[in-house]
């Protein structure tokens, strides 16, 4: 089945960040859910081809860290500010809005993620902050050939990494694993999606620092 065939609950139920995108040209992906990505843009007087080409440009695949290992710590560094420092500004918000909605529209079922929002708001203050910190003071020492000088702020960043895997655990005990309960609505389910799809970024991102960029830098 193609994209545009493709039911809009289901897109956005598993491609992170479609709700947005869905949003923004006034699509409505939960009650409006089983309708296909066509019917759903001819509703809305709206290019199906040009909605489905935003989506799959949210599919694009990051580059593997192994592909990373070799190349220029500055590159690296340019990699990781895009891939990922822009990448959780940019998701973080429209998570929180769908978790918001999810706590208020079924606060009384069992299975409901109370706290997921709250958690999701301290994370992207806390990760923003983290990562003002790396853009700001550690990232032009590496990129300057200082990594040497780097210890300081390279174990505080570590120190602060071991807290985020810390967060990340909470944020998948509260969205119960990803466990999703029977008939759970399409806003639900592209909370979860969206919420799993973060924590394999910020584990990714942080294993690209912590063993790649790091230990390159106080070595060089």
């Amino acid at each position: 089945m193609s994209m545009i065939e493709t039911p809009v609950g289901d897109l956005a139920a598993t491609i992170p960040g479609a709700t947005a995108v869905f949003r923004r040209h006034g699509i409505d992906f939960c009650c409006g859910g089983g309708k296909s990505l066509a019917e759903a843009c001819a509703k809305k007087g709206t290019d199906p081809a040009a909605v489905a080409s935003q989506l799959a440009g949210l599919q694009v695949e990051r580059d593997p860290v192994t592909a990373m290992t070799d190349r220029p710590l500055p590159e690296v560094i340019d990699h990781i500010l895009v891939a990922y420092h822009d990448k959780h500004r940019r998701d973080l918000p429209e998570l929180i809005r769908l978790a918001s909605r999810v706590e208020a529209v079924h606060r009384d079922h069992p299975d409901c993620p109370h706290g997921l929002a709250a958690a999701l708001k301290e994370t992207l203050a806390e990760l923003d902050m983290h990562m003002r910190k790396e853009e700001q003071i550690l990232f032009p020492m590496i990129v300057r050939g200082m990594g040497r000088n780097a210890g300081g702020p390279i174990s505080v960043m570590n120190h602060e990494h071991d807290e985020h895997g810390e967060r990340l655990r909470r944020l998948e005990k509260l969205a119960h694993d990803f466990v999703l309960p029977p008939g759970a609505c399409n806003t639900w389910r592209a909370t979860y999606a969206g919420v799993r799809a973060l924590v394999d970024d910020v584990m990714e991102h942080i294993h690209l620092e912590n063993n790649v960029v790091f230990p390159r830098a106080l070595s060089s």
